[in-house]
């Protein structure tokens, strides 16, 4: 079975994916590729602790690649990192990663453009599914994820911590996208049919950061 990387970025969308992938049964998935800012041992963007991603990756029973970038990072060192990580696996003979992308055309586009440089390419097995739809369906299979972090030109802040479920769905404002694919919120699953064991954690301060994305910090209980 050929070998591919997962884009892992610790929230459902990826978990999901996952799920698609190992439901398929068309890949073997080496490795979780994640971008973790070196400052912090915090999932870039998501604000996640990295022992939480570990536990997740232990979880799941699958290798977790951390791609280090500092703080504050250019997109240029972002890439030259996330080049560098990608040409040690093209070199082990895998050439696809795989995305848990939805509907951004300019993000696949992206995705795609800087793989084919490398001679790789891209596989969203999520791509154009209806996000209600799919949101319920995340919900519906089993999955548990916490917002880690929500967007404030989006979401109030007292949406950060809270559980992906119904009534979180009920409640967003109608210009939010159900799974957050513009960026209104990102999440931490830790719980599902793809976990062994579901991950422990406690909901600890939420603090805003950039004065614009509130972070909930999700402790290892």
């Amino acid at each position: 079975m050929e070998k591919i990387l997962l884009s892992w970025s610790s929230g459902k969308d990826s978990a999901m994916t996952l799920h698609e992938i190992k439901k398929a049964g068309n890949y073997e998935v080496a490795a979780l590729l994640t971008t973790v800012t070196k400052e912090y041992g915090r999932v870039s963007m998501h604000g996640v602790r990295r022992e939480l991603l570990e536990q997740q990756a232990g979880s799941v029973d699958l290798p977790l690649e951390k791609v280090l970038i500092p703080k504050n990072s250019s997109n240029q060192e972002y890439e030259a990192q996330m080049q560098k990580t990608l040409e040690k696996y093209l070199k082990l003979g895998v050439s696809k990663v795989a995305f848990g992308d939805l509907f951004l055309e300019d993000i696949r586009k992206y995705r795609e453009e800087k793989l084919a440089k490398l001679g790789m390419s891209g596989i969203f097995p999520l791509w154009k599914r209806d996000t209600r739809e799919l949101a319920h369906t995340v919900i519906r299979l089993g999955f548990k994820a916490a917002l880690s972090c929500v967007d404030s030109k989006s979401l109030d802040g007292k949406f950060a911590g809270r559980e992906f479920d119904e009534q979180l769905l009920a409640d967003f404002p109608p210009n939010v996208d159900p799974c957050g694919e513009y960026g209104e919120f990102h999440s931490f699953a830790y719980s599902g049919p793809i976990f062994r064991e579901s991950i422990r954690i406690r909901k600890g301060e939420v603090v805003l950061r950039d004065n614009r994305f509130y972070y909930c910090d999700l402790i290892p209980a």
